[in-house]
C-alpha cells in the first residue's frame, strides 16, 4: 500500500513537472527570446528539467536498499543503521527537490522585470544545489554497492 502511493505521488510529480502543452512557461514574456529573464528562467527550467528524472533513479536506490535490509534479517545493527542512513539521506535529497518545486512560483510582469530577474538568480542557485546533491548521493550510491 506504502508503495503504492509513493508511485502514484512520484507519477504525479513526474506529470506536473510535465507543465502545459502550449510553449510558454510561467513567467515567459512574450516568447521574446532576448529578454534576459526568459532565458535565466529557461535555464533554471534546463535545470529542473535534468535533474527531475533523476528522482526516479533515487527511488530505486532507496529500494535496493531497503530489499537488502528486508532480505537479511538477520543483519548486524551497525550495519543496519549505515543503510537507513544512506535512505535518510535519499529521502533528504528527494525532499530537496520537491519543496524546490513546491515553492518555485515564478513573479508575475506586474512586479517588474528587476525583481523578476533577483527571483530567478535566487532560483538558479537553489536548483544547483538541488541538482549537485542530487547528482552527488547517487554517484555515492554507485560507488557503494
Amino acid at each position: 500500500m506504502k508503495n503504492r502511493a509513493l508511485v502514484a505521488l512520484l507519477a504525479l510529480a513526474l506529470f506536473a513537472c510535465g507543465g502545459p502543452s502550449t510553449n510558454n512557461r510561467p513567467g515567459e514574456t512574450n516568447g521574446d527570446a532576448t529578454d534576459p529573464n526568459k532565458v535565466l528562467y529557461d535555464r533554471v527550467m534546463d535545470i529542473h528539467d535534468e535533474v527531475m528524472p533523476k528522482m526516479q533513479d533515487i527511488e530505486a536506490l532507496k529500494k535496493k536498499l531497503k530489499d537488502r535490509i528486508a532480505a537479511t534479517p538477520d543483519m548486524v545493527a551497525d550495519e543496519r543503521e549505515k543503510l537507513e542512513r544512506r535512505i535518510a539521506n535519499l529521502d533528504s535529497v528527494g525532499n530537496m527537490m520537491m519543496d524546490w518545486m513546491h515553492k518555485f512560483s515564478p513573479l508575475p510582469d506586474s512586479l517588474g522585470a528587476e525583481a523578476a530577474r533577483e527571483y530567478f538568480e535566487s532560483e538558479m542557485e537553489k536548483i544547483k544545489q538541488v541538482r549537485d546533491a542530487m547528482l552527488g548521493i547517487i554517484a555515492e550510491e554507485g560507488k557503494s554497492n
